[in-house]
């Protein structure tokens, strides 16, 4: 299987591409073969390192669509990236261990990016394991129905999630999985004040020694905060995704790439000179 490395403890930009028409940005949705291939070619254009592709809109209340849905629209989407390119790294946003099985064997070697950690579909961590594949796991609490009903942390939601995670790692290298990426979850059965203290403490995580991925894009913590709209919240996303680089952020998964691609770059060139 071919293996497209990448270095996932240097800032990397995670270019979003949701074949769905129910994802809380709209500016991110692409439904048609041509739409999802303008997006592609966008996205590689503008410098993204790595594409991921989703089929299932996992924004709080959405609608539950089946598994052949999920395959039928993430397929389209990953047929649309490999006939753009053959090199750039692929990620794949899904809980469900069929649509990760096929995925792999008909498209090689990819991540998986599942937002339950393993937790919703269990035997999705025997496939990335058997497949030696790079593995996101996010940190979340029931599913993307009911998940913002299971906001309450008992001891402090960044020393809980820490401890989930420290949990979570042993589980999943006792299972085999050996390329391991962790994701807090930002929106993921948080109030907006928890995704803030987790963001001023995610340096903390960078402690587990594994690469972190922090998906802040157009989120509600900003947009209400701002009191505006997802399509109005880019600054505040580059204001947080900068904050995200410094604290060890290896991975923005984000919807504007060219944006976070100059974060990156002037991220890097100020990390430089402060040796």
């Amino acid at each position: 299987m071919k293996r497209n490395h990448i270095n996932l403890f240097e800032p990397q930009v995670m270019a979003i591409v949701n074949v769905t028409d129910d994802s809380f940005y709209d500016g991110s949705r692409s439904m048609s073969d041509d739409a999802i291939q303008r997006r592609v070619n966008e996205v590689i254009a503008q410098g993204a390192t790595i594409i991921d592709v989703g089929g299932y809109s996992s924004r709080p209340g959405a609608d539950d669509i089946s598994e052949q849905e999920e395959w039928s629209r993430v397929r389209r989407g990953l047929k649309a990236v490999r006939e753009v390119s053959q090199d750039i790294v692929i990620s794949v946003d899904t809980f469900r261990v069929g649509v990760a099985r096929r995925a792999i064997e008909e498209f090689g070697w990819l991540i998986i990016n599942d937002i339950s950690a393993g937790e919703l579909s269990p035997e999705i961590i025997d496939v990335v394991s058997a497949n030696d594949v790079p593995y996101v796991a996010m940190h979340m609490r029931g599913t993307p129905q009911d998940m913002q009903q299971n906001t309450y942390y008992a001891g402090g939601v960044v020393a809980d999630v820490y401890r989930y995670f420290e949990q979570r790692v042993e589980f999943l290298q006792s299972r085999g999985v050996k390329q391991i990426i962790l994701d807090p979850g930002f929106g993921f059965a948080k109030s907006v004040e928890q995704n803030y203290e987790l963001l001023a403490s995610l340096g903390k995580f960078c402690d587990l020694g594994y690469p972190l991925l922090a998906g802040l894009s157009r989120k509600s913590m900003i947009y209400k905060v701002l009191d505006c709209t997802p399509a109005e919240a880019l600054a505040g996303t580059i204001a947080l995704n900068w904050e995200a680089l410094r604290q060890g952020a290896s991975i923005l998964r984000v919807h504007d790439v060219g944006e976070a691609v100059q974060q990156v770059k002037l991220y890097k060139i100020l990390k430089g000179s402060s040796r």
